[in-house]
């Protein structure tokens, strides 16, 4: 019977072109399977076949785990301490072993053998033509479609095929049988079965990486795609550098007649592309990104980073784009939050932050309201820029002199250490099980206790605007936390 046995695996190494490695391991995996069927429970059995002689031993085995993690699967499983009881050497993630009778290659079945072994050498000959396509470096999936697959594409170039989701398509495009189709490698999931390569055609590194093969100076490294965003089969936006100063970024991206960026637009059903000079000063980059529409002027908000844009009446509806597709765009693109604003709302607002600059300092520092105006005009926004900032800046005042500029820089310090005591106490009056929710960053909880939320149900009475308008979180992330704090509510309904 073992004759036979390396008989069959030669056979099979021949026939399917595969090591012989590889047909044993398939072999020792039908008769663990078999042997496992021997016992009650889920146990781990491990068969070892001598690759000369066909031969082979049988062992059931126990994963040495922590004692302090307990047992997960208690057939498969031990303790350190238990193990150490019986072999004193062993160490976490080992194994103890304990040979048990072979089960006979005849009492398989032969058909149960046989489709388990022929299954591992399908998913051998699978690896190797995936490491073998994988080896060429591409980042460009090309074929053809070859079936669809509950709403996914599936596309085959060679005996390799590729998965193309329903999100990852252009959303204007039909798809038939034998299209041709070009997308973007993003992943491979061997857990995948038949088409394990992750597809994207929506994805903004596709579009980069189709200006990469239009575009040889990108590939030569005198320009570089800095960022894009899409909206995939409507409109993009790719930032580029130039590396040299005699290249053109935008003019050779566009091509001769537009022949390079409208090899890129047909082959992504039609997508108007704008092509944006990266900037390193991001006020200048944001102005950029928001073309065609013309900038007034632009306030950049470090702290939030965001920038309030100031358009005129003409560039409003550009600027903002068809269902503020533009803005949109742009922000993706520069990493900015963007608010476009008309000069009468940028009036307003500035008229609303320094009515609230104003009250603070005549409030805090105890100053009248001409004081406290003088830093207003020069640039002062925050009780912290007046204690901290060099005082050099402050005594090029002129109408303060050094006593008066000592005054305020202490008033400022003693009002800050004010509000961070009752900041302090204000934090440690937060409900424990508010603290302990899943999910809240830490850092979210003395924003929350400012704003008066201090109990898990203050959290769960919140809508999601209020809660973005406390955190700054985006509108997903305050939506979840928000459904995390009500979960308590529904506990126990069915």
């Amino acid at each position: 019977m073992n004759r036979e046995m390396l008989m069959l695996v030669d056979a099979i190494s021949r026939e399917k072109n595969v090591e012989r490695d590889v047909v044993f391991g398939a072999v020792e995996s039908a008769l663990a399977q078999a042997t496992k069927k021997l016992y009650p429970g889920d146990v781990d059995i491990r068969v070892a076949v001598d690759r000369d002689s066909g031969d082979y031993e049988t062992f059931r085995r126990w994963h040495v785990v922590p004692d302090e993690a307990g047992l997960q699967l208690p057939d498969q499983e031990i303790l350190l301490f238990e193990a150490k009881e019986e072999m004193p050497d062993i160490e976490l993630d080992e194994y103890i072993e304990e040979s048990v009778e072979s089960v006979p290659i005849g009492r398989i079945g032969a058909m149960a053998a046989k489709q388990v072994i022929l299954q591992k050498i399908r998913d051998a000959e699978r690896e190797m033509l995936l490491n073998d396509f994988m080896s060429r470096g591409e980042k460009i999936f090309t074929g053809t479609v070859k079936r669809l697959d509950k709403g996914d594409i599936i596309v085959e170039a060679g005996r390799v095929e590729g998965r193309l989701r329903r999100s990852e398509m252009i959303a204007k495009e039909n798809l038939r049988n034998g299209d041709r189709v070009r997308a973007m490698i993003m992943e491979v999931d061997l857990t995948l079965r038949g088409a394990p390569i992750i597809l994207s055609r929506a994805a903004p590194e596709f579009m980069i990486e189709l200006f990469r093969q239009e575009v040889p100076e990108i590939e030569q490294g005198l320009l570089e795609i800095k960022s894009c965003a899409r909206d995939p089969g409507s409109r993009a936006k790719i930032a580029v550098l130039s590396h040299d100063k005699r290249v053109d970024p935008i003019g050779t991206c566009v091509g001769v007649r537009g022949t390079r960026v409208n090899a890129v637009t047909n082959e992504l059903a039609g997508e108007r592309v704008d092509i944006v000079l990266w900037s390193e000063d991001p006020a200048q980059f944001v102005i950029g990104a928001l073309a065609p529409a013309n900038v007034s002027s632009i306030v950049v908000d470090e702290e939030k980073h965001a920038m309030d844009v100031v358009v005129d009446e003409e560039n409003l509806a550009i600027a903002i784009g068809r269902g503020g597709q533009n803005v949109r765009l742009a922000s993706d693109l520069t990493g900015w939050k963007i608010n476009i604003m008309d000069a009468n709302e940028s009036a307003q607002k500035q008229a609303t932050e320094t009515d609230a600059s104003r009250k603070l300092f005549m409030e805090k520092l105890d100053v009248d309201e001409e004081i406290a105006d003088i830093l207003i005009s020069e640039g002062f926004t925050s009780l912290e820029e007046v204690a901290y900032v060099p005082i050099s800046e402050l005594l090029e005042i002129e109408s303060f002199d050094e006593d008066t500029i000592n005054e305020l820089r202490s008033r400022a310090k003693d009002a800050l250490l004010t509000m961070e005591i009752a900041r302090e106490e204000n934090v440690e009056s937060v409900s424990q099980d508010l603290r302990d929710l899943a999910g809240l960053d830490p850092a979210l909880i003395p924003k929350l206790a400012e704003a008066g939320v201090h109990t898990r149900d203050d959290l769960a009475d919140l809508a999601v605007d209020e809660l973005t308008e406390i955190t700054g979180q985006s509108a997903d992330e305050a939506k979840n936390l928000i459904l995390k704090a009500r979960e308590h509510w529904f506990a126990g309904q069915e």
